[in-house]
């Protein structure tokens, strides 16, 4: 267990996706064990979305709270089987020669990379949640967190992508000079920072760009479908609500009730 939180924390720190370490074009680290710190990273911040519901202002449903923890991990493992596909196709039209495994492990890590975003930002969601009594507040509260942390983990994932991609096709990858100001620095460069003088490959943009469009709406449609993760003050508690509406008219009608 201990090894696989220390395979993310090389990720986060930049340690698993430096120029040596993606030589030969794969991101070594386990699918399994990352799979399961996505679950428990999820039920973490599951548990400080779900906190609204136990509150005066929330539904009143202790099982909401239960509910949204086990919705988290599966939100992001569902989107990842749907998108994952897409995203080798795509890879594969475009020229580049990421096989099966290195994209599968990419598009892992990416999402631990989500969910670790969420789950540090979970105590202020918790935080929010036990002081407000906004239920539409509560709501674009955690559509942004989710915002955030996707648009940092597909910040990763093109950053990422673009070096297993360059390494995949030379055999041998010369270090980037480093500037001269920084000689004698010898920091781990971030995960989302670019290759010093290399310009993003325009095929890999071109998967990033698609993709991100297709990421995006599935993940925005799967949380309307597993809906709901906080718990509305005006109905019972439901595993799941009828299908109705959609996510973004959603999200509308709540910023319109909250400047009310």
């Amino acid at each position: 267990m201990l090894k696989w939180v220390w395979h993310l924390d090389r990720l986060l720190r930049g340690e698993a996706t430096n120029v040596e370490a993606l030589r030969g074009g794969d991101l070594r680290v386990p699918v399994f064990g990352l799979a399961v710190v996505i679950d428990l990273l999820g039920i973490v911040y599951g548990a400080c979305m779900g906190l609204f519901s136990i509150t005066g202002s929330g539904s009143g449903q202790p099982m909401q709270m239960a509910a949204s923890m086990l919705k988290v991990p599966a939100l992001f493992l569902l989107t990842l089987i749907v998108t994952f596909p897409s995203l080798y196709v795509f890879n594969a039209l475009v020229g580049s020669r990421l096989r099966f495994g290195p994209t599968l492990r990419l598009l892992v890590a990416s999402i631990a990379v989500m969910l670790a975003v969420l789950s540090s930002i979970g105590p202020i969601v918790a935080f929010f949640s036990l002081s407000s009594t906004s239920y539409s507040f509560m709501v674009l509260l955690n559509v942004a967190v989710f915002a955030i942390a996707g648009i940092l983990g597909l910040g990763f994932l093109l950053q990422t992508l673009q070096r297993m991609t360059i390494a995949s096709v030379l055999d041998v990858l010369p270090p980037d000079p480093p500037p001269p100001s920084a000689a004698t620095d010898e920091s781990q460069p971030s995960p989302l920072d670019q290759l010093e003088n290399r310009q993003t490959l325009p095929r890999v943009r071109s998967v990033f760009r698609v993709w991100l469009l297709v990421f995006g709406l599935v993940g925005a449609q799967m949380g309307w479908v597993l809906r709901p993760f906080i718990g509305s003050p005006h109905a019972p508690f439901a595993w799941f609500r009828a299908r109705e509406s959609n996510f973004f008219e959603a999200v509308a009608q709540h910023i319109q009730q909250l400047f009310r």
